[in-house]
């Protein structure tokens, strides 16, 4: 029984699984891209979206699991409509590559879930010489949704049915710099601290759908951004950690088996505030909000500053010029 499973005013609480908050909802007809889709919470969520009848486009830089992770869906869900696209979000020719490739398909898109990222990693720079857990978590996922805009736009505008974008964000976004944002100092090695850079990276992308949010209102564009913690869930983010990964090999088997999830959620709970966010007739209607464990949710103080959102919006559009 997990411990904390009070339900919030959604009727949902942390032990809800994503097939238990997308109950009932008919997807099909809708389109939605999925990055990070090859394993943990990515692939759960490809899989309960397929269920519901949606069309899966699974943006990945894992290519062989991202087709044993269809091949899985396909087993499950004979009628599933699943596509797999290589994306690698550490560089903005693979983005740039993606987006016109999906554009050459004439797919209209209704719901983008920026989920990929990484934790906590050694300092390393992208391809684009950017430090890679905010060019990962953040400002690969700032490109791509900026791209995939006007076909969004587009088509809510021709279906009149409501668009929705999905920031995987974390509760670690509280750990971030005391500035929320080093924006003179994004790619010093001096000034790095892994987690604290982790959650710079999730902050950003708080603030990212929050600014987002607030110009698609003023646009009256149908299209919602919202954010989400997805809870504490043992998945391949903390892979990049010697740390975190020697402890999970450890621990991690015993904590999900014994423990019953009493510490970290399965990936079924793990998936389900993304599932919830992006297909559930509550969430109609809201944007630029965060949510946790299925609820609408705090933000720490910094994920409420819209002077440094439209701060980091302007920094973000600068780098990806």
């Amino acid at each position: 029984m997990w411990p904390f499973s009070r339900k919030g005013a959604s009727g949902f609480s942390s032990s809800s699984t994503a097939e238990e908050v997308t109950e009932g909802v008919d997807g099909t007809g809708l389109t939605a891209i999925v990055t990070g889709a090859s394993s943990g919470i990515g692939a759960e969520t490809a899989r309960v979206l397929a269920l519901r009848g949606v069309h899966v486009v699974m943006g990945v830089i894992e290519m062989i699991d991202a087709k044993n992770v269809k091949k899985a869906i396909l087993n499950e869900i004979p009628t599933a409509k699943i596509d797999i696209m290589e994306l690698d979000l550490s560089s903005m020719t693979s983005i740039r590559n993606f987006v016109s490739k999906f554009t050459s398909y004439g797919i209209s898109l209704n719901i983008l879930i920026n989920n990929a990222g990484i934790c906590a990693t050694p300092f390393t720079l992208s391809k684009d010489r950017i430090e890679l857990q905010f060019a990962i978590n953040y400002i690969g996922h700032f490109l791509l949704t900026n791209m995939l805009l006007d076909n969004m736009k587009r088509t809510t505008q021709e279906s009149k049915i409501q668009g929705r974008i999905v920031n995987v964000s974390s509760v670690g976004h509280r750990l971030t710099y005391r500035e929320g944002i080093l924006f003179d100092k994004i790619n010093d090695q001096s000034s790095y601290n892994s987690w604290r850079a982790y959650g710079q990276s999730k902050l950003a992308n708080i603030l990212h759908a929050n600014e987002l949010a607030r110009r698609l209102k003023e646009e009256e564009i149908n299209i919602t951004v919202n954010s989400l913690h997805p809870g504490s869930t043992i998945t391949n983010i903390y892979m990049g950690n010697r740390l975190l990964k020697g402890i999970f090999n450890l621990l991690g088997p015993f904590v999900v088996d014994k423990l019953a999830g009493f510490l970290v959620k399965n990936v079924q709970q793990g998936a389900a505030t993304t599932c919830y966010v992006a297909l559930h007739p509550q969430v109609s209607g809201i944007s630029g909000k965060y949510f946790a464990d299925n609820n609408l949710a705090e933000p720490y103080s910094h994920g409420k500053n819209m002077d440094l959102a439209k701060k980091l919006w302007d920094f973000s559009m600068s780098l990806i010029e």
